[in-house]
């Protein structure tokens, strides 16, 4: 048993949904969450200023005596993901599109993966397509926006409705029967998101990959914990904005919010 705590970041609040899905699966374990929000959106930052930020991150993570650390975001992963884990020598976990899911239940054999524009033009997300969905016609859309619309917390803003018709009803003029959502803030728009795209279209979703993922991990290394403390939570920018938007995305009270500077 190993009960040091996990850490898991984003960029803002978007991986508070792999954490949600994370703490289903793995009621026990402890985390410390950091969202760097002082440099939120990633998806307009360049791959070395990225690797800055996340090399940052982890090496906080690393202070804290981590057990494993989840990247919570798909565009820090599709861009650092490999040089983290040869820098670092911890487990790292990271969040990419569920491309060969959406291989898997496309029946009109035209799907589409929806994340922020950076990942959807990264070549790790193109050899992800090649090599998981060869026979599937597999659209690349990012919703310019939407990230930092969520991290206000209003899920409300009718600015959402628009940017989701205008990336969202060309796919499904075009036939597609299933989205992948691979940005991890876009889960909670899950229900806008099928209000415009209509129940026929399946939606997934990378956090329960990860959370399973992350359980693999930790009982193949025999570091599972016994017993759960006290969560704790980071964030570069305002904690104060962090914190209510964070509970009203969690739908509970989180306690110990600090802000970081790194």
């Amino acid at each position: 048993m190993d009960n040091r705590p996990i850490g898991i970041f984003d960029s803002g609040v978007g991986g508070l949904s792999i954490l949600l899905e994370i703490q289903k699966l793995l009621p026990e374990e402890t985390f410390i969450f950091v969202a760097d929000q002082a440099f939120v959106p990633y998806g307009k930052k360049s791959k070395a200023e990225l690797v800055d930020r996340v090399t940052r991150i982890i090496n906080f993570f690393v202070s804290c005596d981590v057990k494993a650390v989840v990247m919570a975001c798909n565009t820090a992963t599709v861009y650092t993901v490999d040089e983290m884990r040869a820098i670092f020598d911890i487990p790292i976990i990271g969040t990419v599109p569920v491309v060969k899911t959406l291989g898997e239940i496309s029946k009109s054999r035209k799907a589409a993966v929806f994340s922020t524009p950076a990942t959807a033009e990264s070549p790790y997300l193109t050899a992800l397509i090649t090599k998981f969905a060869p026979n599937v016609e597999i659209y690349k859309v990012g919703g310019s926006n939407l990230e930092e619309l969520v991290e206000e917390g209003d899920l409300n803003s009718p600015k959402i409705t628009t940017i989701l018709q205008s990336e969202l009803i060309p796919l499904i003029e075009k036939g597609v029967d299933s989205i992948a959502l691979g940005c991890t803030h876009y889960p909670f728009l899950r229900g806008k998101i099928q209000e415009v795209v209509g129940d026929e279209v399946r939606l997934v979703d990378s956090g329960s990959a990860v959370a399973h993922r992350l359980s693999f991990i930790l009982n193949n290394n025999s570091i599972l914990a016994e017993h759960k403390k006290v969560d704790e939570f980071y964030t570069t920018g305002d904690k104060n904005k962090f914190k209510k938007v964070a509970e009203t995305l969690m739908q509970k009270n989180i306690d110990r919010v600090s802000h970081l500077d790194i």
